[in-house]
């Protein structure tokens, strides 16, 4: 019997009652592994050897990670300075403990929303109180985390718990394993010679007229191929377009913009006090860069006023600091009413009348801990109608036959309250495959303390949307990292078609 030399140097190596891996074929004949691999299927073809395949789960800390397993987990540094400060026996201000644990920025969001979780103590009312039986130095997360540094296999469970929390990169590795059978064997005592082939034809073998003398190598044309992926429209992207024919056939028009933009625009405008939380650091991202200090005078003073003093005769206003120098400042967007906000002021395409309806599908950014409904960027459907005497009726009446296009007919609604919108309202969808409620939107209409400065004098709906919750409903999906980031599944991103 004749084969090529990789495949004789293979059979050679290979052991009929120890299962030899491709790695160490690969070092023992010198043949890259790759080459082994392919000798091995081309004589497991042939019937001479067997090849077993073997998918192991593997893992690797991430930079949070390596930083937790040397500094703490948060919540157990939030749990060791709550004890000092006595809240085993009595509650304590969360205030006090936090700023005894040392934790900072996102750190603080992570002990809190893991402080309960593992039975380390309560959170009501501002206070905290401890757990004075808990072991935080039995924690199981921080075992995985140490287990994974010293190459040691994490329990399963809590191991995925931390790749969900992003401190642990988990990855999959198939090992293949190579075993003579009876006819290999049998073919090794007759005596295999090696066959002097060649794979390809070449222009020198043709010009020298040396391709009569050789053997060329046998393909094999009903063996595997390596599977080939093109690239394709991400299922988000499929999805984002789909919004858009929806609402363009709804007859709206599709506004553009700065994914940074002044604070003025994405809040000012927007009645938001600059006192209220989410315009700290806590939930924005702010760029070190120029402050955009060519911002409309004429509008920056009657927001100004409106934030000072009220709108109209019984306006209040907020009485809080308000400062040009931080509406000048730039940020990245924590959602597009930036757009409805340079639009409806006339500061993006000139002064509009209504009637008019305009909308935009983009990215907003927010420093938000990720869990399988939040991310730190994300797909946000804004849009607005600007007519004479709008209700709510009118509101909810556009949210429904906007969801019908997708197939989803049980949007609930629920009284809210925002800084610039009065009536507020909440949308919620039914999770298909977990029956749970998903919040999928905000809404209502703009007061008077937003739109009487930008200049408009009719009412104006307007509401906020996510894409991203959309598709959980549309698909099922319990996580949002399924579709986005590093943990997303690529087989169902190259087959899932968006229909609607």
């Amino acid at each position: 019997m004749k084969l090529p030399a990789t495949e004789v140097a293979l059979l050679e190596a290979a052991s009929a009652t120890d299962p030899r891996t491709v790695e160490q074929l690969a070092e023992e004949t010198g043949e890259k592994p790759e080459a082994v691999t392919r000798a091995a299927f081309e004589l497991a073809d042939e019937g001479l050897v067997a090849v077993e395949e073997r998918t192991e789960e593997s893992y690797a800390l991430t930079d949070e990670g390596e930083t937790y397993l040397e500094s703490g987990l948060p919540e157990l540094r939030l749990y060791r300075a709550a004890v000092e400060a006595g809240a085993a026996d009595d509650p304590v201000s969360m205030g006090r403990v936090i700023g005894a644990s040392g934790l900072e920025g996102p750190e603080v969001d992570i002990a809190l929303s893991n402080f309960a979780r593992k039975g380390l103590g309560r959170i009501d009312s501002g206070e905290l109180s401890a757990e004075g039986d808990a072991d935080p130095d039995a924690d199981a997360e921080t075992a995985a985390l140490a287990a994974v540094a010293a190459a040691d296999d994490p329990d399963p469970e809590v191991a995925d718990r931390l790749a969900e929390r992003g401190l642990l990169d988990r990855s999959e590795v198939t090992e293949r394993a190579v075993t003579l059978t009876d006819d290999g064997v049998t073919a090794l005592m007759e005596g295999v010679e090696t066959a002097e082939t060649v794979g390809q034809l070449t222009p020198e073998m043709l010009t020298s007229g040396e391709w009569e003398d050789v053997e060329f190598a046998e393909y094999n044309v009903e063996a595997d191929a390596e599977p080939v992926t093109g690239g394709r429209s991400h299922i988000l992207r499929q999805t984002a377009e789909a919004v858009k024919d929806t609402l363009v056939g709804m007859g709206f028009e599709e506004m553009d913009g700065p994914h940074a933009d002044a604070d003025f625009w994405i809040n000012d405008a927007l009645f938001m006090p600059q006192d209220h939380p989410a315009r700290t650091h806590w939930d924005r991202f702010t760029l070190d860069v120029d402050p955009m200090d060519d911002l409309p005078d004429d509008l920056v003073g009657r927001v100004e006023d409106a934030h000072r003093n009220g709108v109209g005769p019984d306006g209040e206003g907020y009485h809080s600091p308000w400062s040009r120098e931080f509406a000048e400042e730039v940020a990245l967007r924590g959602h597009t009413t930036s757009l409805s906000m340079r639009y409806l002021s006339g500061y993006q395409v000139g002064e509009l009348e209504p009637p008019q309806r305009f909308f935009s599908v983009e990215k907003v950014y927010r420093n938000d801990t990720l869990d399988p409904t939040h991310l730190l960027e994300f797909f946000q459907i804004e849009g607005w109608v600007m007519a004479d005497d709008l209700s709510v009726r009118d509101l909810m009446g556009t949210f429904e036959e906007f969801y019908s296009q997708f197939g989803i007919t049980d949007i609930e609604f629920k009284p809210h309250y925002n800084p610039y919108t009065e009536p507020s309202f909440e949308l919620f969808g039914t999770h298909p495959e977990t029956g749970e409620i998903v919040e999928i939107g905000n809404s209502g209409i703009f007061r008077d303390e937003v739109l009487e400065p930008l200049g408009v004098e009719c009412d104006v709906m307007a509401w906020g949307l996510a894409l991203e919750r959309l598709l959980m409903l549309m698909y099922g999906f319990e996580d949002i990292r399924d579709v986005h980031g590093t943990l997303c599944d690529l087989d169902l991103l190259r087959n899932v078609e968006v229909v609607h």
